[in-house]
């Protein structure tokens, strides 16, 4: 089926989009924060991917592509990076707008977990590309949130990112191999752990949330900055110029 791919992102992204309207929601005013932060965050992740899929670390099925490609990849694989932060980013939204940013007292420890988990697999998967790459990035990027950024949000994202583990095994479980005879997207078992949740590699639990941690901290960035732009605006000169 050749539209298999294309029609997960589709899925994935279709409710969301459409739901961003509802007067309850109206995510659609943030779009151009939202917009920002996801085009952004997708370009590392695509030259990564671009450059992983021409040393074949992975790969993907022709019979589940439309055929069309960019950068050296199908155009489904770079619909990802869009549609599936997209669909993330909205369950986040609406998790702030219920939760606020939600300050876990156990914020602190389940970063330190994350950077331990990431150090100790990564060490494991010394010389196995996927696994290092993975792991390094994330750690490094929880490193600096934890010590240098030290977001408000970050309790935040990890009380949103455990639903959003439940629809990352079905997409993932899908291009991975679950249910297709195929799998739509393949993996060097040279280059991972080779320990997978039912086909999907463990590698891509930290990479996906490398990718959706990226975009929320693009999306409260640009947030912020366009919140601070209306406070200004809606003050008098002298003090607008003291912001």
């Amino acid at each position: 089926m050749k539209l298999l791919y294309l029609l997960v992102d589709l899925g994935a992204i279709s409710v969301p989009l459409l739901a961003s309207f509802h007067p309850k929601i109206r995510l659609d005013k943030h779009w151009k924060a939202l917009w920002l932060a996801i085009l952004i965050s997708a370009v590392p992740f695509i030259i990564w991917d671009s450059y992983f899929t021409k040393i074949g670390v992975w790969g993907f099925t022709p019979q589940y592509l439309t055929g069309f490609g960019l950068f050296g990849l199908p155009i489904e694989e770079i619909l990802f990076f869009i549609c599936i932060p997209y669909a993330c980013m909205f369950t986040y939204y609406c998790f702030r707008l219920w939760k606020g940013h939600l300050h876990l007292n156990g914020t602190e420890i389940v970063t330190s977990i994350f950077i331990g988990l990431c150090l100790l697999l990564g060490l494991l998967g010394a010389g196995r590309y996927y696994t290092s790459s993975a792991m390094s990035w994330l750690a490094i990027f929880l490193i600096y949130l934890k010590w240098q950024a030290k977001p408000t949000w970050l309790g935040l994202f990890y009380y949103s990112h455990q639903f959003l583990l439940i629809p990352f095994v079905i997409v993932n479980g899908i291009l991975t191999g679950t249910g297709p005879e195929k799998p739509v997207v393949w993996y060097n078992n040279a280059e991972n752990l080779g320990v997978r949740i039912l086909t999907i590699p463990i590698e891509d639990v930290f990479y996906g949330m490398l990718l959706l941690l990226l975009n929320a901290f693009l999306f409260e960035y640009f947030l912020q900055k366009s919140e601070k732009k209306k406070l200004s605006e809606n003050l008098p000169v002298r003090e607008r110029n003291e912001l």
